[in-house]
């Protein structure tokens, strides 16, 4: 499967093992722009598998109710752009349900898929990355994977979680890759890094799609810098693997974090933070951070925006030499 296919395969398998899930959202019952959905409606019927108008502070406070009625609501932001009518929803509602009704009531059944990241030619309104701004929330957990096996493993531990959830996956990759999926359900477990390089030098840091690019630029550190670097895989944005993290840093005294999200309040700056108080003594030098610019999402100059392998390097090279 690629990307899009493991998505709807996670779904699919949902649909088919709980009777009270549901999916829905703009174009939803036609597969969707992404064709994430395609042959659900067919499966499962109009009942379980349903369009919604376009109003995503309606699809979201849909769910919510869905969720706190006991049903497994599994809703969809047709871009990770788009969510932010239903911010209020979220940050307001479904992160704070259980919390202040003192655990008489939960939406823990919701999860808020959503395409996610740059495509190459997007611009401002089609290749945001939004995670930072739920990263803020308690209530909530924030899920952004790499590949088909991870988005299935990981989307289908999201929608049995008991906890709301957000689920972007980087629309760049949904055809970009085939991997050997499991047809039948399994899990991976939230708020868990993962290690996909062992390296003694420095520390790569990323998620969604970046996590390609720092393995080819790791490669890139070994053959013309002889740096070797540890690269992982964040995974869960919110809570993210303080520790893993930590561990690494302790070994190889350096990081290096990269993400598509502009540089100013980027996730980034909370993995540096945490880092810079819980390794400062093992760290040879400070953390470099390499993310996209404090400016809105250009269309033509979309390929200089993202942090791609050169500017990681560059990176790299600054780390070695501080």
């Amino acid at each position: 499967m690629n990307l899009f296919q493991s998505v709807n395969s996670a779904i699919d398998d949902s649909l088919a093992n709980d009777p009270s899930a549901v999916v829905f959202g703009e174009d939803v019952s036609f597969g969707g722009v992404f064709r994430c959905t395609v042959g659900l409606l067919d499966k499962y019927g109009k009942d379980r598998v349903f369009n919604t108008p376009l109003c995503e502070q309606g699809i979201v406070g849909f769910a919510i109710g869905m969720a706190v009625t006991g049903a497994t609501a599994i809703a969809e932001i047709q871009f990770a752009d788009y969510i932010f009518p239903a911010f209020d929803q979220i940050v307001n509602e479904a992160a704070k349900y259980r919390y202040r009704s003192g655990n008489m009531f939960n939406c823990g059944g919701l999860t808020v898929r959503a395409p996610w990241g740059c495509v190459g030619h997007g611009a401002l309104y089609h290749s945001q990355s939004p995670e930072a701004f739920f990263a803020h929330v308690p209530g909530i957990k924030v899920v952004i994977p790499r590949g088909p096996i991870q988005a299935k493993g990981l989307l289908l531990s999201c929608i049995n979680d008991q906890n709301p959830c957000i689920f972007f996956e980087p629309k760049v990759l949904y055809r970009a890759a085939v991997e050997q999926v499991p047809v039948g359900p399994y899990e991976l477990p939230l708020s868990q890094a993962e290690v996909l390089q062992e390296g003694s030098d420095a520390t790569l840091l990323g998620w969604g799609t970046q996590v390609h690019v720092l393995r080819e630029v790791a490669a890139m550190a070994q053959e013309k810098l002889g740096v070797s670097c540890e690269l992982i895989d964040l995974q869960t944005i919110l809570p993210w693997d303080m520790a893993t993290v930590c561990e690494s840093v302790v070994k190889t005294g350096r990081l290096l974090v990269a993400h598509e999200a502009p540089y100013t309040s980027g996730f980034a700056a909370e993995i540096a933070t945490t880092v810079q108080e819980q390794c400062f003594l093992n760290m040879e030098a400070p953390v470099h951070r390499v993310c996209g610019f404090d400016t809105p999402f250009s269309h033509i100059h979309e390929v200089f925006y993202i942090p791609d392998k050169w500017r990681c390097f560059e990176g790299i090279r600054k780390l070695m030499a501080y």
